[in-house]
């Protein structure tokens, strides 16, 4: 039983490992996109977000928290704000600044 619990949990681990867009070049922690976004961020997210994305927690949502897998997601609401409480940004920054934003965000606030 230990041998099929590890086995299955180094299958998950891999499976996680090979899918997770965090590993992508352009999101690697120290990368130049991922600073460019971290810069972005305190121009624009922290006021709300908080610094290096930690916020009191209230009303904002905690961006640490943000599923790596919803890229999609995270643009649609940056861009046309989310729920009457987040505005919108799309005039504010383009397309590759909405992809810097995202490499940072997938850093969780660790550069």
């Amino acid at each position: 039983m230990t041998s099929r619990v590890v086995l299955t949990f180094a299958t998950a681990l891999a499976l996680a490992t090979l899918s997770c867009p965090a590993l992508a070049d352009d999101a690697l922690p120290n990368s130049d996109i991922a600073k460019t976004g971290k810069g972005l961020y305190a121009q624009h997210c922290s006021h709300c977000h908080g610094f290096n994305m930690v916020n009191p927690g209230t009303v904002t949502y905690d961006l640490r928290r943000f599923p790596h897998d919803q890229k999609e997601r995270f643009v649609n609401s940056v861009t046309m704000g989310k729920g009457g409480i987040m505005p919108p940004w799309g005039d504010a920054v383009n397309l590759d600044e909405i992809d810097a934003l995202w490499a940072y965000i997938l850093t969780g606030g660790h550069i």
